[in-house]
């Protein structure tokens, strides 16, 4: 009997809905080489615009969806120019992170060919590492805190837990032994008393997988090392600010934000997620590159962990080395003039062939 898996669309706002429909598009070209598996998706409204119009911009609706789906596929939500009566942003992302305990951020970085980088002497494959980023504590724990900046100052508080740090730790190690078995914490325990704990949390943590080299970086070091060696890094293990950051200066390496896929994944969720923001000024344009949207779907086929999901996905990421194999074949973000469509035309024909 075929296993048909529900998987829950939330494109959101700005480029979102631009760059999920080609990771939709290229998840239909795999479905039919995959032996007794499908695919149904179903689209629910979140963001500004379902903020604009009913007042929620993640209506319980949309949650429920989240709950019931084996996988979630999100493509960006929030737009700087709409903002809650404090003055932030709207971050349904982050809500969804927190309401199902999404713990365990996964940020590949991989790059597909040498003139998408800034450095010099890279190859292909020559920049492979996993940021993993604890997505539910951290400094971003105070982001729901109130302020009185009438009193002339305002506080954040970074908050480290030992069950926070234990789980992200343990998803990094068990990452890292897929792969070349090293996991560096990046931290600030030179400073930061959160830090000096995650540190003994994590070495205690460490012991548990002694097959696996570690490594201890201050996060002001790490910056600088992903910038001039990014092939010493395996799997990079840090704080929610810290991977916020690091993840995009990453994602700078191999070509920029349209390059960079994730996964915020819990024990019982896993939503799947381009890196990049919303983008509103390009949003309608057919300009937006897709592929970190479509890497984040073989993302999500490998967290469903079915033998034929899991072929899919390696369908997925041959497809885009083999179209970024052809210099030509870039969109405007890397130099190119191919549209959103047209790339994920591309990967779905070189899926099909």
């Amino acid at each position: 009997m075929p296993s048909t898996f529900n998987i829950a669309l939330l494109p959101g706002d700005g480029i979102g809905p631009d760059v999920t429909a080609e990771a939709v598009k290229v998840l239909r070209a795999v479905e039919p080489l995959l032996s007794d598996v499908r695919f149904e998706m179903t689209e629910h409204a979140v963001g500004v615009a379902e903020y604009l119009e009913n007042g929620n911009p993640l209506p319980e609706k949309a949650i429920e969806a989240c709950r019931q789906s084996d996988a979630v596929l999100l493509g960006a939500m929030g737009l700087p120019s709409v903002r809650w009566p404090d003055g932030k942003e709207m971050t349904p992302q982050i809500d969804l992170r927190e309401i199902f305990s999404l713990y365990n951020g996964v940020r590949p970085i991989y790059l597909y060919h040498s003139e998408d980088t800034s450095l010099k002497g890279y190859g292909p494959g020559e920049i492979d590492f996993v940021i993993v980023r604890e997505s539910t504590e951290g400094l971003f724990s105070a982001r729901l805190s109130q302020s009185d900046p009438e009193k002339g100052e305002v506080c954040d508080v970074m908050r480290i837990t030992r069950l926070g740090t234990e789980r992200v730790c343990r998803a990094a190690f068990e990452l890292a032994r897929t792969r070349r078995k090293k996991c560096a914490l990046v931290d600030k325990a030179n400073v930061l008393p959160s830090m000096v704990f995650m540190r003994k949390v994590f070495d205690e943590v460490a012991k548990e997988f002694p097959d696996v080299e570690t490594d201890h970086i201050y996060v002001d070091a790490a910056a600088l090392f992903l910038v001039q060696r990014p092939d010493r890094f395996d799997v990079i293990v840090t704080e929610n600010m810290f991977g916020d950051i690091l993840s995009d200066l990453a994602a700078g390496l191999v070509g920029g934000m349209g390059m960079a896929p994730s996964g915020d994944i819990g024990d019982d969720c896993g939503i799947f997620q381009p890196s990049h923001g919303s983008a509103p000024d390009i949003a309608g344009k057919g300009i937006a590159n897709p592929i970190a949207t479509i890497l984040s779907v073989a993302l999500l086929l490998d967290w469903l962990d079915h033998e034929e999901t899991r072929r899919g996905a390696v369908m997925i990421r041959q497809a885009v080395a083999k179209v970024l194999s052809v210099p030509s074949n870039r969109t405007a973000d890397l130099g190119g003039i191919v549209s959103t469509s047209q790339m994920g035309d591309l990967i779905a024909a070189a899926i099909s062939s």
